[in-house]
């Protein structure tokens, strides 16, 4: 697999913006091969209805669910849902801008391969997330366990993502096109060298990866000179 990433990203030429693609040439080799010097552009920002239509979505199916087989849900088989619930708060994060290079790049290469090799639409459903919403959000165990700092979303190295199928989006495992889709989704995330959260033993979160970067320290400091590492390569790209 890893393989035929590289040739993929030789033998397809895609947009370049130069001072982010010098940074990765310096500090991650690797990926800046895989790119082949060029960098991928992130897509428009999901809408916000379509996501709140989901979770809609999918709590109706699992109350559907539950009644017809009247049975009680563990907390595992509710991580999607419960998970996505959260994306109704005003704190959610959307944008590509905050997220680092290093595992933005590689993020948005599962993106495209996802859509050009088997036809799965994604969208990212949050990306970076403030210390004050990890903190929010570990209150229910069953979402996180991890407090701010604890969590490679503060550090812009972690992201969840959903499908988008016939103009709709669709978050919830029980749907088999969706499940079959995150499947892919965990694989191709490997090979480009993320963690993907559908392999965790106590809590399955099949849209979430993360860039384990070598080194880092989970502080407030590394996660202020990372945040600040991804202003400098924005503005710097914009200027």
């Amino acid at each position: 697999m890893f393989t035929n990433i590289i040739v993929f990203a030789f033998t397809r030429p895609i947009s370049s913006t130069r001072i982010e693609a010098e940074y990765l040439k310096e500090v991650d080799p690797q990926i800046y091969t895989l790119l082949n010097g060029e960098l991928l552009t992130p897509p428009p920002e999901v809408d916000a209805s379509l996501v709140e239509a989901a979770i809609i979505e999918a709590k109706q199916l699992e109350q559907y669910e539950q009644a017809q087989n009247n049975y009680s849900v563990e907390a595992s088989q509710l991580e999607i849902i419960n998970n996505h619930s959260r994306f109704e708060n005003a704190r959610i994060d959307r944008k590509w801008d905050k997220m680092h290079p290093r595992y933005k790049q590689r993020l948005l290469m599962v993106f495209k391969l996802m859509k050009e090799r088997y036809g799965y639409e994604l969208v990212l459903l949050e990306g970076y997330r403030s210390p004050v919403r990890q903190n929010m959000l570990s209150n229910n165990p069953n979402t996180t366990r991890a407090r701010g700092y604890q969590s490679y979303h503060q550090f812009g190295l972690a992201a969840d993502i959903a499908f988008k199928r016939n103009g709709k989006i669709v978050i919830t495992e029980r749907d088999p096109w969706a499940m079959h889709g995150y499947q892919l989704y965990g694989e191709l995330a490997e090979s480009v060298g993320l963690t993907w959260g559908g392999r965790w033993k106590s809590i399955q979160d099949y849209g979430h990866t993360e860039y384990r970067m070598p080194g880092l320290k989970k502080t407030k400091e590394m996660a202020d000179k990372l945040l600040t590492e991804i202003e400098i390569t924005v503005n710097n790209s914009n200027s």
